[in-house]
């Protein structure tokens, strides 16, 4: 445990690596963790890993359940719809970091970070779970979706979940109610 801090103090670098997603409260937890964790007064040099997650393909048999045969047009047609999703996140994430560069930071004057993204497919909860171990993250950032207990007993919370199986540090940012 000892030999884990003496790291964090000696190396220079902080890798955040924030889960994105198409709600409100990742892009939330990405400002919140822009705002917080890396800002002009923080001299340390991050790197912001920009982590989203594809849902698995669909399983699927070349006949389906009427018996036609499941045409390669379809399947073609939802991986270019996961793309311009994966699109649609990244950009909104590169808004709120350009945002942030402009309210807080003079157009990044002072702020020593670099931004990277990846994307993994699967099941969220596994993919960001061997993501922040591969890519050795000092600390996780998630949205919180403040599921109720019956709809987090019934779907489970990927945060719940990489909160209890990453070795780093994991933060779950509540969005406030407007």
């Amino acid at each position: 445990m000892e030999e884990e801090a003496e790291k964090m103090i000696t190396r220079k670098e902080k890798r955040i690596v924030v889960a994105v997603d198409e709600s409100e409260e990742s892009m939330y937890a990405l400002s919140w963790c822009l705002t917080n964790l890396v800002s002009a007064a923080n001299y340390t040099k991050s790197t912001l890993i920009l982590l989203y997650v594809k849902p698995p393909p669909p399983l699927y048999n070349s006949i389906d359940a009427a018996g036609y045969l499941f045409a390669n047009d379809a399947v073609g047609a939802m991986e270019k719809y996961g793309w311009e999703l994966v699109d649609s996140v990244m950009g909104r994430a590169e808004a709120v970091y350009r945002d942030f560069l402009t309210r807080y930071c003079n157009y990044g004057e002072g702020v020593q970070v670099s931004v990277e993204k990846k994307v993994g497919r699967g099941e969220a909860k596994d993919v960001i779970c061997r993501a922040v171990g591969k890519l050795g993250a000092d600390i996780l950032v998630m949205g919180s979706h403040d599921y109720g207990f019956f709809k987090r007993a019934l779907l489970g919370s990927v945060s719940d979940h990489c909160a209890k199986h990453v070795k780093c540090p994991v933060v779950v940012v509540k969005r406030p109610i407007d």
